[in-house]
């Protein structure tokens, strides 16, 4: 085998190795320091954000470079809600089979987050619309390159993309869990954005998800592949 080609092979495997494993290492030596949010989601930054890990027991990134590059930094008390709805959907018989994908949050320093017209003061989260296989198996949104990590995908008016269809169920019960842990972290849910056109179909599923704030309007972008969550500080 020619050098080049033994070259290019060792820097293909480190180049792979750099973007799969990059984001953990950054986050096993990033600051201790508090999280301190600042103005608004539209007109804010954060100091000392923290990493999101780029996979769990049942849930993964969107993009694992996307978090090598730091698009996956929330406040402190954002970063451990999220796993800790997470684990308490992985410990509970009914909801351990599910699988989660998050999307983009913010960067560690908040700030400017394009092409999001929030994100910026950390406390504001994407989570991809989970979703269910021909077979009815709870599989991950599928994230590429090819469709703009998951945001380019478009479901139909009933939820149904191809052979997937929303989980409406299983978004249900991550609202309600991320809703539980918000309080025990010292947030609150104050607002989830949702296509407005499917969300009858989540009211129907999971009538408990009533009683949290839902935008009523359709956004700049529709939000049918992924829902928006924005928290404030409970105190």
């Amino acid at each position: 085998m020619k050098r080049w080609a033994v070259r290019l092979g060792i820097a293909l495997i480190v180049l792979w190795g750099i973007v799969w494993f990059g984001n953990d290492v950054l986050r096993a030596v990033e600051s201790d320091a508090p999280s301190v949010s600042h103005g608004t989601a539209s007109d804010g930054w954060l100091e000392h954000g923290k990493r999101l890990p780029s996979a769990g027991e049942n849930f993964r990134t969107y993009s694992r470079l996307g978090a090598l590059l730091g698009r996956n930094a929330v406040h402190e008390r954002v970063h451990d809600a999220i796993l800790d709805s997470y684990a308490t959907l992985a410990a509970d018989s009914k909801t351990a089979a599910l699988r989660f994908v998050y999307g983009e949050t913010g960067w560690p320093s908040g700030g400017s987050f394009r092409p999001h017209k929030t994100h910026r003061n950390g406390l504001s989260v994407d989570f991809m619309t989970p979703v269910v296989s021909e077979a009815g198996r709870s599989v991950p949104l599928p994230t590429s390159v090819f469709n703009l990590w998951g945001y380019r995908e478009e479901f139909d008016a009933e939820g149904r993309l191809g052979d997937l269809r929303i989980d409406y169920e299983a978004l249900g019960f991550h609202l309600l869990a991320l809703d539980r842990v918000a309080q025990t972290n010292g947030l609150r849910i104050r607002r989830v954005i949702f296509d407005p056109q499917l969300q009858p179909y989540l009211f129907e599923a999971m009538p408990e998800v009533r009683r949290l704030s839902f935008s009523e309007r359709r956004s700049w972008v529709r939000h049918d592949e992924h829902y928006h969550i924005d928290f404030e500080m409970d105190g």
